[in-house]
């Protein structure tokens, strides 16, 4: 059983994401939604586990200046997800067509889907990152489109939801499967156990 003695099971989350509170739920927490909206463009030369990390940690940062003072002693989780081909990052979509060039860039590839979590708490940030290798089948024009129909590509790292429709595409990952969800459980876990957030 997933115990937070100080603060009843709640802690802040700094994001809109029902899979992100979903995941929170499946260990026993429930959050208080103070989503951040901040620049996410990538620096000139980051690479794309120093973006996410550092949109991460920027994203806690803007969520604590907006928490009411009541609500200032609660542990902050800020999480960000890209999708990478190598180097490069394949973020939210645009719109459509924005979806169907990245679909097809990823057709037939094994990418990484980087996840950073940051957890801020007694005036101290720590993050921690995981990378996960997913093995995506060749898509058909058709395929992507249906897909596209669908609209289950918006709002979504690299227009693709791996809990989603576009599950029956990944042949296969290495790493966390809750990490290409958005919000990996281990390191969530972690961090939340190291500062006594959670006893198990």
């Amino acid at each position: 059983m997933w115990k937070n003695n100080h603060y009843n099971s709640t802690i802040i989350l700094a994001s809109r994401s029902p899979r992100r509170v979903e995941l929170l739920k499946q260990i026993g927490l429930d959050c208080e939604i103070y989503p951040a909206d901040i620049d996410e463009s990538q620096l000139q030369d980051e690479s794309p586990v120093q973006y996410v990390t550092r949109l991460a940690r920027e994203k806690a940062i803007a969520c604590s200046a907006q928490l009411p003072t009541d609500h200032q002693h609660y542990p902050i989780l800020a999480a960000d997800t890209t999708v990478a081909l190598s180097s490069l990052v394949l973020g939210k979509p645009l719109d459509d067509d924005d979806a169907r060039h990245m679909l097809g860039k990823l057709s037939g590839t094994t990418h990484q889907v980087h996840t950073a979590v940051a957890l801020d708490f007694n005036d101290e940030i720590e993050v921690l990152f995981s990378s996960t290798n997913v093995e995506m089948m060749l898509l058909s024009s058709e395929q992507i489109e249906r897909y596209i129909a669908t609209g289950d590509h918006r709002d979504k790292a690299g227009s693709y939801g791996i809990q989603g429709l576009a599950g029956a595409w990944v042949k296969r990952i290495e790493g966390s499967y809750t990490g290409v969800m958005g919000l990996p459980i281990y390191e969530t876990a972690t961090l939340l156990r190291k500062h006594g957030i959670v006893t198990i």
